[in-house]
């Protein structure tokens, strides 16, 4: 799985990197047909992380923002593997 951290608005953050890095491998436990994934750090009024998941032909996303970098990434990973066990749901049942 390719996966790209991307920083809008604010310098390269390794902590922040690191940890997008750790949650998208959990990604895998709940769908091993992932493809590819990016996250997007953006830093406007809120504190924005994006998730971009590529899944054997469907594209699932997640945004969420908050006041902390760390909480964000908290609350869209969760909404991603919510979805990615509805993807992994639908496949099992086909």
């Amino acid at each position: 799985m390719k996966t790209q951290v991307t920083f809008r608005h604010l310098k390269t953050n390794t902590g922040l990197q690191d940890a997008a890095n750790e949650t998208v491998s959990r990604f895998e436990k709940f769908y091993d047909g992932i493809t590819s994934t990016e996250v997007v750090f953006t830093n406007d009024n809120d504190k924005i992380v994006e998730f971009t998941v590529q899944v054997l032909g469907n594209t699932i996303v997640a945004k969420e923002g908050s006041d902390d970098f760390h909480k964000s990434l908290n609350e869209a990973s969760g909404k991603i593997i919510r979805q990615l066990k509805k993807c992994k749901k639908k496949n099992i049942s086909n």
